[in-house]
């Protein structure tokens, strides 16, 4: 049967675009039983056999009785029971995240991170059994920090866990005496502390250098002169250099601490983004670095005072293969928030944004990028980086499903016409079966030279219609764009292709509001209610959102299909839209299918619209309907399942239940 389209094709109701059955999915884990690795005896395998058959048959009869229940006349006469049940429970949340109960990071800390005797043992335990103990470099340059700050710190150093380690004090002509009987003492306590004394001060980068020179460890460790360690620090970095033997750079997350002890405002990061990282230092603290690449880079460059260690960084990544950057999730560093410091407030040190711009400018340079580097929109510390849009334009063909709703799509259209600087495209409406009379009359008097209709009067499905229209077409670009897409800013179309046309990137996702001017599309994140949701949804239109990430080009696993540009050559080869999702998850499941191939899928906020998703094909409350978001469902369960719950664009501390980064209770990572 044919879905009637009266207005949009995405549903309000759904956080991500034909994302909405999604939510319901089961979070229950399926354990794999190979039976050749449990018995050997053949009377066993078969009693095994036998008991899984019953399992078989057991989740066979559950799945009819559930069946039978979505289509009893008791299901569908508590449904408002449901809805009101449901309501609560958001309400429930919402109070919950207003009241600080989600993100109680002290709370948090006791439950999920305490370092206890216990713990203690098992490390040192697992340190003795290490099949080798790489020494690390912990460098630290020293410039008059209050003297018990640099007490705290050295100590930080000295309580590690793990006991392979130097540590190298570079003093940078500190003229406050009690620095320098501070650096004395522990020199004098511990043989794995050096110490340089440097007569004239030349700044961070250069008394880094001199702390790089004395290093001999196989990784440097960089740490300021006021802040902590976690006293598993370097045991975590021991174990990542031994699991990963290629690594050239290994990071983790962070958090900021105050004079009296007390550990707030947590960064969990995502793993190596690169696009990210032109636009904040995300590897920051605590970051190591493979020593002797390192050396062959020239170590730390003059000039860049306050970003030194994010142009090192960029300078390795330049040097390295994705693989060779390894994130640790978790917290191993602890910045000291104290007056003077980029931790407090980035504007105590204005000249770093400056600085952090010219090392991003260089790092580009260096890779044949022509771009223009400067303060992102609202975050003066933050980086917008532009691309050199190409010349001639490359052709862009728009695709844009529809059946009737004349008035959405006029909108739609007229935006493109009025606020489209892009002068290079053309237009193909997929027109699905319209009956109304003022829809046929209005497609009929938009077809023009830029403007083509094609009708297919099949059954509603999103994948096979914008396939068609992808084949139809002959831009060196697609765009699929849904009806219901009003344009906001002119250049969005220069914004998507310049970004789609860097090497390796796959699709391109644009920022998305509701009308009310709430975030309806930020990036997709997975695992987010089961299998995917949009990232700080209804994040109201001028906050940063979770350490940036709402105001920051970045890449994403997957963007929505509501607007997204993608070369032509990379649709195709990855076989565009997987037909058998007609109406949910087509969108992800290319976009990871990208990902899967090597392409970077990447979330722009400088191509913005408003999304005027409402009600379109209802709720799936047809048994027609029930089949299909059943299978839609087990077909991306089938082929992402452990991929949707780690999500590289995300971190395993961060939720699964909201969109908004709340912290996860508990943490999806090992213990320690």
């Amino acid at each position: 049967m044919q879905i009637p389209i009266t207005r949009p094709i995405n549903t309000r109701k759904s956080d991500s675009t034909k994302l909405s059955s999604f939510s319901r999915w089961s979070r229950t884990g399926h354990r794999r039983i190979t039976p050749f690795s449990l018995l050997s005896e053949k009377s066993d395998i078969t009693a095994l056999q036998r008991r899984l058959e019953r399992q078989e048959l057991t989740i066979a009869c559950q799945a009819d009785r559930i069946d039978a229940l979505l289509h009893s006349s008791s299901w569908r006469v508590t449904k408002p029971l449901r809805f009101c049940y449901g309501a609560w429970r958001r309400i429930a949340g919402h109070l919950a995240s207003a009241t600080g109960w989600r993100n109680n990071y002290r709370r948090w800390c006791q439950q999920h991170e305490r370092m206890d005797t216990s713990t203690r043992a098992r490390i040192r335990s697992a340190v003795d059994s290490l099949p080798r103990r790489p020494l690390i470099s912990v460098l630290m340059p020293v410039y008059n920090p209050p003297p018990e700050f640099l007490d705290q710190a050295i100590q930080s150093v000295r309580r590690q866990l793990y006991p392979e380690w130097e540590l190298c004090l570079a003093d940078d002509a500190s003229t406050d005496p009690a620095v320098q009987r501070v650096m004395t003492r522990h020199v004098a306590e511990d043989p794995r502390i050096k110490t340089i004394r440097k007569e004239i001060n030349e700044r961070i980068p250069a008394a880094a250098n001199s702390a790089l020179a004395e290093a001999k460890g196989e990784f440097i460790a960089l740490q300021g002169h006021d802040d902590l360690l976690a006293e598993h620090a370097l045991f975590c970095l021991a174990q990542a250099i031994l699991a990963h033997p290629g690594a050239t750079l290994i990071y983790s997350d962070e958090d900021k601490i105050t004079a009296n002890g007390r550990r707030y405002d947590p960064y969990f990061k995502c793993e190596l983004n690169r696009e990210l990282l032109l636009a904040q230092n995300m590897i920051s603290h605590l970051g190591a670095y493979r020593r002797e690449l390192v050396l062959d880079l020239g170590g730390f460059r003059p000039g860049l005072e306050g970003s030194q260690d994010w142009d090192l960084a960029l300078r390795v990544v330049e040097r390295s293969e994705s693989n060779q950057v390894i994130h640790l999730p978790r917290i191993l560093y602890h910045w000291r928030a104290s007056q003077g410091s980029t931790s407090l407030a980035p504007s105590e040190k204005t000249y770093a944004a400056t600085t952090g711009r010219r090392a991003v400018a260089d790092h580009l340079a260096r890779r044949g990028v022509t771009a223009e580097v400067s303060p992102a929109p609202g975050a003066a510390d933050l980086n917008m980086v532009r691309y050199a849009q190409p010349t001639p334009q490359p052709k862009v063909s728009l695709i844009i499903p529809t059946r009737d709703g004349a008035a959405l799509l006029r909108r739609c259209l007229e935006s493109l016409g009025e606020k489209t600087t892009y002068q290079n495209y053309d237009v193909t409406i997929i027109d699905n079966g319209s009956i109304e009379a003022e829809s046929l009359r209005y497609l009929e008097s938009v077809r023009g030279e830029r403007i083509a209709v094609l009708r297919e009067d099949g059954p509603f499905n999103f994948s096979a219609l914008n396939n068609l229209g992808v084949r139809q077409t002959e831009g060196e670009i697609v765009c699929l764009l849904n009806n219901d897409i009003e344009i906001v800013t002119p250049d969005w179309l220069e914004e998507m292709v310049s970004v789609a046309l860097q090497p390796g990137v796959g699709a391109v996702g644009a920022r998305l509001w509701y009308p009310d001017g709430g975030l309806q599309h930020g990036g997709v994140l997975l695992g987010v209610g089961g299998v995917a949701g949009h990232a700080h949804r209804q994040l109201r239109r001028g906050s940063a959102g979770y350490f940036g990430r709402a105001i920051l080009r970045q890449e994403f696993s997957a963007v929505t299909g509501a607007c997204l540009v993608v070369q032509r050559r990379i649709f195709l080869e990855a076989g565009g839209l997987d037909e058998t999702l007609a109406v949910t998850g087509n969108d992800v499941d290319f976009c990871l299918r990208l990902q899967a191939a090597g392409y970077r899928n990447v979330w722009t906020p400088y191509a913005e619209m408003i999304h005027h998703e409402s009600v379109s094909r209802g709720d799936d409350d047809t048994p027609e309907k029930h089949t299909r978001a059943s299978m839609e469902q087990r077909v991306m369960k089938d082929r992402w399942g452990d991929r949707l719950q780690a999500d590289p664009a995300y971190s395993l501390n961060l939720t699964l239940t909201d969109t908004n980064f709340s912290l996860a209770w508990p943490p999806r990572t090992r213990p320690l």
